[in-house]
């Protein structure tokens, strides 16, 4: 898979509610930033974040961009079961087939 891909199958297992395939995709020194987290290893991620798939009824792609270094922009607009819609930004940094870094930007109601 190029970056591209990875990042898209990420999303996807996400959206799919598969943490199995999620943690597959992400490298033994992944970590994860956000507003709300700092530099969070793979573990915390996984036990913090992935359940958040079942708070979100839609999500789509808005922009998918490949950058240098490995990185790939993906701006993703999303609806919550509370019915609202956000957009947020990630950048992810791809190494070897697996996602090694996240930084998300979250963006306010849409």
């Amino acid at each position: 898979m190029d970056n591209i891909e990875v990042v898209e199958a990420v999303f996807e297992a996400f959206r799919s509610d598969d943490p199995g395939r999620v943690e597959g995709l992400l490298a033994d020194e992944f970590v994860f930033t956000s507003p709300q987290d700092d530099h969070i290893d793979k573990a915390t991620f996984v036990r913090k974040c992935l359940p958040a798939a079942g708070q979100i009824t839609n999500q789509r792609t808005v922009h998918l961009v490949e950058a240098a270094g490995g990185n790939v922009f993906i701006m993703y607009e999303y609806t919550a079961t509370t019915g609202e819609t956000h957009r947020n930004t990630e950048c992810l940094t791809v190494r070897d087939g697996r996602i090694v870094e996240t930084q998300v930007f979250f963006g306010g109601r849409y």
